[in-house]
This record gives C-alpha cells, sequence and structure tokens, in this order.
C-alpha cells in the first residue's frame, strides 16, 4: 500500500491556549466532513481530562466521542497507543510529544503545537522525523 498522508501543524500563539480546545474544535470540524478521528494522548490522566472537555466544548454542540476499545464505534475515538486505536480512522490528532510511525495509515495527521517552549521543541522534532521519511508538513499559526 503506497498511502501518503497530508500532515498539518497547528501552532499555538501562547502558551494560555488551549490545545485540548483546539483539538476538540479539529475533532468537531473532521468528524462533520465525514472522518473517522482519533485523538492521541500522553496518558490515561490526559485520556481522561480530553473526556471532560468534549462533554463540554464547544458550548450548545455534542461532540460524539469515547476512549478505548469499548467505544469503537463512535465518531471521535480518544486513546493513549496509536498501534491500538480502534480500526477505521481516517484522521488522527497527535496531542503527544512523539511523531507518529507509518503516519501513512491516516489521510490525515494533525499535530498540535502547544504555546511553551519545551513543546514546541519537541514538535520541531516530530516535523523533521516526518520530513526525514519524505514527508511534507504544513504549518498553520493559530492566533490568540
Amino acid at each position: 500500500m503506497n498511502r501518503t498522508c497530508q500532515i498539518d501543524f497547528y501552532v499555538l500563539a501562547s502558551p494560555a491556549q488551549s490545545a485540548e480546545r483546539l483539538a476538540c474544535r479539529l475533532a468537531m470540524m473532521a468528524w462533520e466532513q465525514g472522518h473517522k478521528v482519533a485523538v492521541l494522548t500522553a496518558s490515561e490522566k490526559d485520556a481522561a481530562a480530553l473526556d471532560e472537555i468534549m462533554w463540554d466544548f464547544p458550548a450548545g454542540r455534542f461532540l460524539p466521542h469515547g476512549t478505548g476499545q469499548e467505544n469503537a464505534e463512535a465518531p471521535v475515538s480518544i486513546g493513549t497507543d496509536d498501534k491500538e486505536l480502534p480500526t477505521g480512522r481516517d484522521l488522527l490528532i497527535n496531542l503527544t510529544d512523539h511523531a507518529i510511525e507509518d503516519p501513512a495509515r491516516f489521510t490525515r495527521l494533525l499535530e498540535i503545537v502547544p504555546g511553551a517552549e519545551q513543546k514546541r521543541l519537541a514538535s520541531r522534532q516530530k516535523y523533521r522525523e516526518y520530513r526525514a521519511v519524505g514527508l511534507e508538513p504544513s504549518s498553520h499559526k493559530i492566533g490568540k
């Protein structure tokens, strides 16, 4: 299979901006466009926090989601291991500090770059890793 993956880095302007809220916004837009979305977090604690945010954000809307394999049918799935995400996901939102192995498993990969400098360094490394395997990530600045 010789698929390519469109990778987009969303760069937050300041540390005060929430990567999790942006992930919710992007997941909502992707779901509304018919994508099956997965959101990857660094830990179970982060997954639980994102799950809570998705119940209330965006205000007045409902983003159908679930965590783990028991909610594999939910349009948006939250997980901590990209190899254990439910099958059939075509768009991945990565909230971890690590590049995704074999990103071509997905049609799109969205990387969120937090405003904190340490997180920016990790994102720069991910950008280099994707370029090293022949992918051409795009970047988008997200204002205040």
